[in-house]
C-alpha cells in the first residue's frame, strides 16, 4: 500500500513500510511467534505523532496495534495488515525527579532504564523481573515484581499518565483529571488509549540487595515444598522467591530458588537459611547492585525465540504436582522441540491485596501465580503444540490444587496468551475471557471504554466491548 504523503510530511518520526529496508527489524518481537507483517509502523516522536497515526489508520479502515517493549507473546503489539504504533524508538527515556520521589517514563521505556536511572538516586520502584520487559504492557495489565512486599504492584505506584485516546485527544489522567480513565488504565491495559507517558513514585532503596540463583536435584523438592509451606504465610516485606522448576542444559530436571532479600548477603543468608541448609548443587546468591535484580533472569528470557506463557495461581504450595511437573519438564526437554521453565511466584502479598478489588482496574487476587514459559527456535509453527504441552501440565497443577475458582485457574492476565487471538474480533467467546479478565470490574470498563473508544480501536489485549 503506497503510504500517503502527507502521513509522511507530517509525522516527526519515522515511518516503515515493507518497502523499507528496516522493515523486518520494525517487526521484531521478543517473541517471534508474536510477529506480524503490518502495512506501516509508525515510530512517533511526541502525542501529536500518535494522533496523526491514528487519524490515518481510521481514514484507511487499518487495524491499529501500540507497541511499547513488544514482549507480549501473544501477538498484542503486532498486527497483520494494519498500522503499528511504535513507542520503542524515540518514547524510551526516563527522567528522575528525586526531590519529588517521581519517574518520568515513556511509554516506550524497557525496565532497565527505570531500574539504573532510578537507583543513581538512591530510588526505585516496582518493575518487571525480566528487565527488557516494556512498561507499558506490565503496567497497564497490573506488574507484579521483586518490590510489591513493599509497594503493591506496578500500576498501584502510578500516578499519572498522558493518554492519546481514539479521538486523538491528548489528556492527563491521574486522581483528579480524568480520574475514570486512571482508573481504567491501572489494569484494563492498552484498551483506551496510548501512554505516551507515565508518572511513578519512587521509593528510597538500598544500593545493594542479596539475590541469585539456588539449583538444587529433583530429590530436594519435598523439603523446598515443606519449608515453603511454613515460610510463605509469614513471608515479610524485605523478601521473596520464585521457585522454578527447569532442565539444565543437558536437559536434565533441575528447582532453582530464585532468592530475594532486600539487604546484605548475610542477612539474606541467615533469612533464608533453612533453604541453604537442604543442600542446593549449586548457590550462586550474592549482594548485587539493585539495578542487576531484574536481569537475572534475562537469560532464561532471551529475545528472538517462539514463546508461549500459560498462567495459573495456586492455593497452596503441593509436592506431588510439583515433582510430577518438574520430571515431566525433564521429559519434554528431552524431545528438544521446548525449553520448559514453570515459574512459582512467591511474592507477598499483603500489600498488592491491601488495594480494594474496585479501587483500579486490575483484578486481584490472595494467590500467588504460576507461570508457564515454552520455548523454542523458530515461529508460529510450534505455537499450538506448545499451548497443547503445557495444558498437560496445567491439567497436573491444577489436580494439585482445592478449590481453585475459574478466576484463579485464568491467572494474571499477563500470562495470558489468549490475550491477542489471531485476529481480534468481538466473538462472545473472546468477550468471555475479557469477563474473566476483570472479573467485577468489566461492567464498568464497558462504560468508560463506550466514552473514550466507542469504536473499539483498541482491541489487541482482552478486548472490551463497549457498553451498549
Amino acid at each position: 500500500m503506497a503510504i500517503r504523503k502527507t502521513l509522511l510530511e507530517e509525522i516527526k518520526g519515522d515511518v516503515v513500510t515493507s518497502d523499507s529496508p528496516d522493515y523486518k527489524a520494525a517487526l521484531a518481537r521478543w517473541a517471534t511467534n508474536a510477529e506480524r507483517n503490518a502495512k506501516v509502523v509508525v515510530f512517533v516522536k511526541d502525542a501529536q505523532d500518535v494522533a496523526i497515526a491514528l487519524k490515518y489508520a481510521k481514514e484507511n479502515s487499518l487495524p491499529v496495534a501500540v507497541r511499547g517493549g513488544g514482549h507480549n507473546a501473544a501477538g498484542a503489539s503486532s498486527v497483520e495488515n494494519g498500522l503499528v504504533i511504535d513507542l520503542s524508538r524515540c518514547l524510551n527515556t526516563v527522567r528522575v525527579d528525586a526531590a519529588n520521589r517521581l519517574g518520568y517514563v515513556g511509554g516506550g521505556a524497557v525496565w532497565k532504564t527505570v531500574d539504573t536511572e532510578a537507583i543513581k538516586d538512591g530510588l526505585a520502584t516496582v518493575g518487571g523481573t525480566v528487565n527488557h520487559t516494556g512498561v507499558a504492557g506490565l503496567t497497564l495489565g497490573g506488574g507484579y515484581g521483586w518490590l510489591a512486599n513493599r509497594y503493591g504492584l506496578a500500576t498501584d505506584n502510578l500516578r499519572q499518565a498522558t493518554v492519546v485516546t481514539a479521538d486523538g485527544s491528548t489528556l492527563t489522567a491521574n486522581e483528579k483529571e480524568n480520574s475514570d480513565l486512571f482508573w481504567a488504565i491501572r489494569g484494563g491495559g492498552g484498551n483506551f488509549g496510548v501512554v505516551t507517558e507515565f508518572v511513578f513514585q519512587l521509593h528510597p532503596q538500598r544500593k545493594t540487595v542479596f539475590a541469585g540463583m539456588v539449583i538444587y536435584a529433583p530429590d530436594s523438592v519435598k523439603k523446598i515444598v515443606e519449608l515453603t509451606k511454613t515460610w510463605w504465610p509469614k513471608a515479610g516485606e524485605n523478601e521473596a522467591m520464585c521457585q522454578i522448576a527447569s532442565v539444565d542444559p543437558e536437559g536434565r530436571p533441575i528447582m532453582v530458588l530464585l532468592l530475594f532479600y532486600n539487604g546484605c548477603e548475610s542477612e539474606g543468608r541467615i533469612n533464608f537459611k533453612e533453604f541453604l541448609d537442604i543442600g542446593p548443587i549449586a548457590d550462586m546468591a550474592k549482594e548485587i547492585p539493585f539495578e542487576e535484580l531484574n536481569g537475572l533472569q534475562n537469560e532464561q528470557s532471551k529475545p528472538g525465540l517462539g514463546a508461549y506463557f500459560k498462567g495459573i495461581s495456586q492455593k497452596v504450595p503441593d509436592y506431588c504436582s510439583t515433582l510430577e511437573v518438574l520430571l515431566e519438564a525433564g521429559k519434554i526437554a528431552q524431545t528438544q522441540k521446548f525449553t520448559p521453565s514453570i515459574i512459582y511466584e512467591y511474592f507477598p502479598l499483603h500489600k498488592v491485596n491491601a488495594v480494594p478489588i474496585d479501587a483500579t482496574a486490575f483484578r486481584r487476587e490472595l494467590t500467588p501465580n504460576i507461570l508457564l514459559t515454552f520455548a523454542w527456535s523458530g515461529g508460529k509453527e510450534r505455537t499450538e503444540e506448545a499451548r497443547s504441552t503445557a495444558q498437560k501440565l496445567v491439567d497436573i497443577l491444577v489436580a494439585g490444587q482445592r478449590g481453585l475458582s475459574k478466576s484463579e485457574e485464568f491467572g494474571y492476565t499477563n500470562y495470558d496468551m489468549e490475550a491477542a487471538s489471531a485476529e481480534v474480533r468481538n466473538t462472545a467467546g473472546s468477550e468471555e475471557r475479557s469477563k474473566l479478565a476483570f472479573a467485577s470490574n468489566y461492567p464498568r470498563l464497558q462504560q468508560i471504554k463506550k466514552k473514550y473508544d466507542p469504536e473499539n480501536v483498541f482491541n489487541r489485549w482482552f478486548p472490551i466491548v463497549p457498553a451498549a
